[in-house]
């Protein structure tokens, strides 16, 4: 699906802020490799890991709730987008039909990625929130991709270094 103004991409990763254990989603452009850090809570993140990890809960947790809603109503979410970014702070929208009644709702990018990752949808972000906030893909000096264990060690540095000031911002 191509959307104009908006990039694809697809969760790369879950990790951890080393300064502030908290979890960060890691968005990522499979294309350009182009990655997108979006600080989250701890519920959404055990929502989302959950959901990477292929675990089905004894019991519906938020997110399996609202997948059962669009099963139950024969809906079906189209798509998630993270939309805008104010004062540090990511908005998203969801996209959905019922009753092929088209509707839009307003989500926290946290809540809209775990829903996306249950329902088999695409995540795009606005190119004006990735243009504030994007981490370019690593390379070495010879512009070759970086190995995995390269990546992790950047990734640590990366994170000890953000400075949420410079535009980069590290709330949901």
């Amino acid at each position: 699906m191509n959307r104009p103004g908006f990039t694809e991409m697809k969760v790369h990763r879950l990790v951890l802020d080393p300064n502030t254990n908290s979890p960060i989603v890691v968005l990522q452009d499979e294309a350009s490799g182009v990655l997108l850090p979006i600080w989250i809570g701890i519920f959404e993140a055990h929502s989302i890991a959950m959901r990477m990890e292929g675990v089905e809960p004894a019991r519906p947790m938020t997110h399996d709730l609202l997948r059962s809603f669009f099963d139950v109503t024969k809906g079906m979410v189209d798509r998630v987008e993270v939309v805008d970014l104010v004062d540090n702070t990511y908005f998203a929208r969801i996209y959905f039909y019922v009753n092929q009644q088209a509707f839009a709702i307003d989500s926290r990018p946290s809540d809209a990625i775990a829903l996306a990752l249950r329902t088999i949808s695409p995540i795009f972000v606005a190119n004006h929130v990735l243009e504030k906030s994007k981490i370019e893909p690593s390379t070495d000096s010879a512009g070759e991709p970086k190995s995995e264990s390269d990546k992790e060690s950047e990734w640590e540095e990366i994170l000890k270094n953000y400075n949420p000031e410079s535009g980069k911002p590290k709330i949901n």
